[in-house]
């Protein structure tokens, strides 16, 4: 019975220290350099000139919300309609039929044309959003007494991909955000997310861009996809290890079943034997 025992004990520890084996095949390691974020002059202070500027302007399709205001309540209402259901949320949500909730306002037509109460068509297309304020403002003078016009883009979108811990589409209310602000605003990228190779596309003026942009480097700050576009994409691939880290671990699980049956089989035969 106490060879037995011993025996069973022996086979028991080294079916633990291969299982322990096993799995630490399946994990590895991560180099600090491919994480760290801006890597470059080691000194403590240093300046960089800002040469990457970018101004949005209004283009067909976009959804814009147009607020007048002047000395005629009722005036106003009449404008401000299309806008009173606006949202400020900081991405798109979903209802419970999976359908995207879309913002109400003004939509840009083909032309770079928006219908409006009063003085009907009105081409911004092309316009920043001040200057298409600005635009509406004095042809709202003819009608109403000192009006105040804002126009903001309703659908200035970036849509964020892959190893993030927050994927999902979210809508920029200030028309204006940089490519890590956009990756905070998705929870930054996960431990797997390739750091050294994310992927920005682009559509304007007819052309679709792909761009690589390495983010442990300080070189993003001056490439003209620092500052991020209407209706750009950003995928962060997966490192390799992550891809070999998941194949090795569908290989190493029937090895790990097979030991911890056979553990189970050789006990269960050893009880037998020792009745």
């Amino acid at each position: 019975m106490r060879h037995f025992s011993k025996l069973l004990f022996k086979f028991t520890s080294l079916a633990c220290i291969a299982v322990l084996f096993a799995l630490g095949l399946t994990t590895s390691c991560v180099s600090p350099k491919s994480i760290v974020y801006f890597q470059g002059d080691s000194t403590k202070y240093h300046t960089q000139e800002i040469k990457q500027q970018y101004v949005p302007v209004i283009q067909p399709n976009d959804l814009l919300s147009v607020v007048v205001g002047s000395l005629s309540a009722e005036a106003n209402e009449v404008f401000n309609t299309p806008n009173m259901f606006t949202t400020a949320s900081a991405n798109y949500s979903a209802t419970a039929a999976g359908a995207r909730l879309q913002p109400l306002g003004y939509l840009v037509d083909v032309e770079g044309s928006i219908e409006l109460p009063l003085i009907g068509k009105v081409k911004i297309g092309g316009l920043p959003t001040n200057q298409a304020a600005e635009t509406i403002r004095k042809l709202l003078a003819s009608y109403l007494k000192e009006p105040t016009v804002v126009v903001r883009n309703l659908n200035f979108k970036i849509s964020v991909l892959g190893e993030v811990k927050l994927p999902a589409i979210y809508v920029i209310p200030d028309e204006k955000i940089t490519l890590p602000e956009v990756l905070s605003m998705a929870g930054d990228l996960t431990i797997y997310g390739n750091r050294s190779n994310v992927m920005i596309i682009r559509e304007e003026n007819g052309k679709r861009e792909y761009a690589r942009i390495d983010l442990t480097s300080r070189e993003i700050f001056d490439s003209p996809y620092y500052y991020l576009h209407k209706n750009d994409v950003i995928y962060v691939e997966p490192v390799k290890s992550k891809m070999l880290d998941t194949d090795s671990r569908v290989r190493t699980v029937p090895i790990i079943v097979a030991i911890v049956g056979g553990i189970s089989t050789l006990g269960i035969l050893i009880l037998n034997l020792t009745r």
